[in-house]
């Protein structure tokens, strides 16, 4: 028997019985699978889409990048100059604190806003503008032809070029108002009188006493001062005291001509974590160097994964990203419409 016989064998159908429902239809795009054609949900999302004008046609990417480029150096030089900056640590007066090139040449993060709120500490390492009578401690070679000076001028953006030789980076030993001398019986260098405790010195001066000291006939090269520092002036030193001119140089020498304090405003920010090369990735240590429990050394912040060397150019490609995403993919409101 075939299907027409069968069909013909049912009977009439009964009018009764409704058709089985459709199922349910949602024409209105992403987001709106949960709302039916006719829910008011689904009629304002019609309404809107209705409104909206259509976008413009995204530019190609080899058109966008020189423009995110463009805004992510931007945003880095924005950044470098106003919040946090990567130095380049040329000589080895912060030896073994800071590598200089004869040990690979480390880079420190500065944080360039930090001493608008408060003025640097003992114990501070910090990064500076040397006065004009400061000697430079390392011959540095700069480009000679625009071409090369040019590049130098866009690696200094991201903390690739070669360092001012006039920017230092030593640690903080006094402040204004205070006295510094060396040396106490066991050549201790000494602020106010009292010997400080320096866990971080690498290499200093020979020192013996009752042989080689501040009284012996041949005086410890160790010895200077006093020296009272003036009012808004630090007075700053190399944990390498034996390779680093610093506040102390030309004041070791019997009538010479201290380099001396620098001036507060010479400040450039402090120095608080190795960025690079990778295997230096540390925090760089303050210390609490004028006061009785040395256990209440501050470290910088725990090194990061990552290209942290090119930190502040990283940020502006963020922002740069942010922008793009911002453009190419419309925001949605409170209510979940887009905008």
């Amino acid at each position: 028997m075939n299907s027409n016989s069968d069909a013909a064998s049912e009977g009439p159908r009964d009018p009764s019985i409704e058709p089985a429902a459709k199922p349910t239809e949602y024409p209105y795009g992403y987001g709106m699978q949960a709302f039916p054609s006719h829910s008011p949900a689904a009629l304002r999302w019609k309404s809107l889409m209705e409104r909206r004008k259509p976008g413009k046609k995204p530019r190609p990417f080899w058109i966008e990048l020189p423009i995110l480029l463009v805004i992510a150096f931007a945003m880095t030089f924005l950044i470098q100059t106003f919040f946090v900056k990567v130095y380049y640590i040329p000589s080895g007066s912060m030896e073994q604190t800071l590598h200089g090139a004869t040990s690979g040449g480390d880079r420190v993060l500065v944080n360039k806003i930090v001493y608008d709120f408060a003025d640097p500490s003992p114990g501070e390492v910090v990064v500076f503008s040397g006065p004009p009578t400061w000697a430079p401690e390392a011959a540095i070679g700069g480009a000679t032809t625009w071409f090369g000076k040019f590049f130098e001028s866009l690696g200094s953006v991201v903390g690739l070029a070669p360092p001012n030789e006039k920017d230092f980076v030593k640690r903080v030993i006094a402040t204004a108002g205070q006295t510094v001398s060396c040396c106490d019986p066991q050549g201790h260098l000494m602020v106010d009188g009292k010997p400080l405790v320096e866990p971080y010195i690498y290499v200093d001066f020979e020192f013996t006493p009752g042989v080689l000291d501040c009284n012996s006939v041949t005086r410890s090269r160790r010895c200077f001062g006093p020296v009272t520092v003036p009012p808004d002036s630090l007075w700053v030193m190399g944990d390498h005291r034996s390779n680093s001119a610093d506040s102390t140089f030309g004041c070791r020498t019997p009538g010479g001509v201290c380099q001396g304090p620098i001036p507060v405003g010479n400040v450039i920010g402090k120095a608080f974590v190795v960025v690079m090369p990778i295997s230096r990735w540390q925090g760089i240590h303050s210390y609490d160097i004028q006061g009785q429990d040395q256990s209440s050394a501050l470290s910088g912040p725990p090194p990061v994964p990552g290209s942290v060397g090119s930190l502040p150019l990283l940020a502006g490609l963020a922002g740069a990203a942010l922008i793009r995403r911002k453009r190419l993919w419309p925001s949605r409101n409170s209510s979940g419409f887009l905008d």
